[in-house]
């Protein structure tokens, strides 16, 4: 067998001495050129596993028990010498944020060469040759140049590309990938997962792939491990388990999967006499300022157009999802509807009124009006203030609340978000991705706008937990008739949600309407290819019973046009 733990444990310290499991008793293994999916919640120890195999831990954490073996040598049982040299030669890990994982100041050859001279003893000129050969494996367009580029140069699965490749550079017999895709968009996800599938085949490798995706799983591994709070739940064949899983922790987490085929929601019709929109853009135009030292003598460059002739309505309880890869326009759209850029050209009508200047400068009441709800809640949460404080200083400044008022308020918000006040005096670290975005809802619903803008809100988000946030934006918008621009990559998402949908394309419109008549029949090829790549591979009817138990296994853990309006 070429990978196996036995009942491995790994605790963290709780503050007090004592040692609480993150990984209890897992048994699995891994024979050549096979996968093997690790998936789970957030915080269920996938990751300090993933970490384990390559005998890490974590700051604070330490392995209490169990055996990891490759080809039956114990590599914990190795001095840190012979840890190292296991390391990227024998077995290599592909990290979730290939930018945290790059050094910034260093071009992307200079990183991938030094793997290569430092453990294959390569001599300059042969280690650059062989970089750009892995490059180009990775299906990377002109991977010379590629090369002599910053991280900050390439896209999200460019960089991506780049850290497979750097991950390959010593063919290693085992790979380790987690959460890889988490913040790429479908299509782009749909090509990285192909070329891990191709380099395996190519190269012989052992894959481990770590994610809360199942969708992602099931195109990938021929078997998985569901785990959670440390221990393995269910193991077995991928498309076996999930036709019809044993357990119910593995149906709850493949019946959370948002799909394309899923109902569009139910909502009243608009109110009689209500013909004025709460949101209407007209021809909107986007183009960013060219970058570069302008000087008198040479012509003017034009900037990119990031968004082009865009129109539409969101009236009073409706919301319009807007979907597109990364540099669509969708956050530009955004960002200029909430004031954080001006509009280049065309109307942005709120509630009738024209929208022409930026946030700053736009009155109390109107910033109250507007919200928006950010893809990173950790970041736009002040780390420094109270969940508490964070919820009572929108109903302070505007409602001029009494610090007694805004407090009992901001409880009652807790509540209706379903947390427990207990929260209040919690610091937004001390919350879990969830939490912290459910707060981020409540202090934007705190401020009773008119229209909410969430900006890829749930992106980050495990598949149960991004259900109930899901589920909580839709309830809070029923019962406040707030208006909502959705925007989001996952087309899945954007059904669960939308009533209508726009789809963009280099900041033109491809596609618009009635969000279940524009996925039944798409006009436009793009978005068929963005349909196909959101397609679940996991929408077999579950049963609706346990099926019966099967033989234990080796690797059982022990005990639009635009002049398209839109409702």
């Amino acid at each position: 067998m070429l990978l196996e733990t036995t009942d491995l444990r790994i605790g963290y310290g709780d503050g007090e001495g004592a040692m609480k499991l993150a990984v209890d008793g897992v048994s699995l293994s891994l024979d050549t050129g096979q996968t093997l999916g690790i998936a789970g919640e957030s915080g269920c120890g996938k990751s300090t596993l993933a970490r384990a195999l390559m005998a890490y831990t974590r700051p604070g954490s330490r392995i209490t028990g169990g055996q990891v073996r490759i080809d039956g040598q114990d590599i914990l049982a190795l001095p840190e010498a012979g840890r190292r040299a296991i390391r990227g030669r024998r077995i290599a890990m592909v990290p979730q944020n290939p930018l945290s994982s790059l050094t910034f100041h260093m071009t992307i050859g200079a990183q991938i060469d030094e793997i290569l001279r430092r453990h294959e003893g390569l001599s300059k000129a042969a280690a650059r040759a062989r970089s750009i050969e892995l490059l180009a494996a990775t299906a990377m367009p002109d991977p010379a140049a590629v090369h002599r580029r910053y991280p900050h140069e390439l896209s999200g699965g460019q960089r991506q590309r780049v850290v497979i490749a750097a991950a390959l550079a010593c063919r290693p017999d085992i790979l380790v990938l987690d959460e890889p895709t988490t913040a790429l968009d479908k299509t782009t996800e749909l090509k990285v997962l192909k070329l891990v599938s191709d380099l395996r085949d190519r190269f012989g490798t052992a894959l481990i792939y770590i994610s809360h995706d199942l969708n992602v799983i099931a195109r990938v591994c021929e078997r998985i491990c569901v785990m959670r709070d440390g221990k393995v739940v269910e193991t077995g064949a991928t498309r076996a388990t999930f036709a019809a899983p044993r357990d119910a922790y593995t149906r709850m987490l493949l019946r959370a999967v948002p799909r394309t085929t899923d109902p569009s929601p139910v909502r009243p019709g608009p109110t009689p006499g209500d013909t004025q929109p709460v949101l209407r853009v007209e021809n909107l135009n986007y183009r960013y300022a060219a970058g570069g030292l302008a000087l008198p003598f040479l012509p003017r460059r034009k900037g990119v157009l990031a968004v082009r002739d865009l129109s539409f309505d969101i009236h009073a309880g409706r919301t319009l999802g807007l979907v597109g890869e990364s540099g669509s326009g969708k956050s530009t759209v955004a960002a200029v509807i909430s004031g954080l850029l001006p509009p280049g050209g065309g109307i942005v009508r709120f509630c009738g009124t024209p929208l022409r200047a930026a946030a700053s400068r736009r009155s109390a009441d109107l910033r109250r009006r507007i919200q928006m709800v950010f893809q990173d809640p950790l970041s736009s949460l002040n780390p420094r203030l109270s969940v508490g404080r964070i919820l009572m200083r929108p109903l302070r400044i505007f409602f001029g609340m009494n610090p007694i008022e805004a407090r009992a308020e901001a409880g009652r918000l807790l509540e209706r978000f379903e947390m427990p006040v207990a929260m209040l005096d919690r610091f937004p670290r001390q919350l879990s991705g969830g939490q912290q975005q459910r707060v981020a809802l409540a202090r934007a619903f705190a401020a009773r706008p008119d229209l909410i803008i969430c900006d890829e809100v749930t992106s980050a988000l495990d598949v149960s937990v991004q259900d109930h946030v899901l589920d909580l934006l839709l309830s809070m918008q029923a019962e406040t008739g707030t208006a909502c621009l959705f925007i989001s990559h996952d087309l899945g998402v954007i059904k669960r949600v939308a009533d209508h949908v726009i789809v963009l394309q280099n900041g033109e419109v491809r596609d618009a309407g009635p969000t279940d008549a524009v996925f039944a029949a798409p006009r436009h090829p793009y978005t068929r290819l963005l349909l196909e790549a959101a397609r679940s591979v996991i929408d077999t009817p579950l049963s609706p019973t346990p099926a019966p138990e099967p033989a234990p296994h080796t690797d059982a853990a022990p005990g639009t046009n635009r002049g398209d309006r839109h409702a």
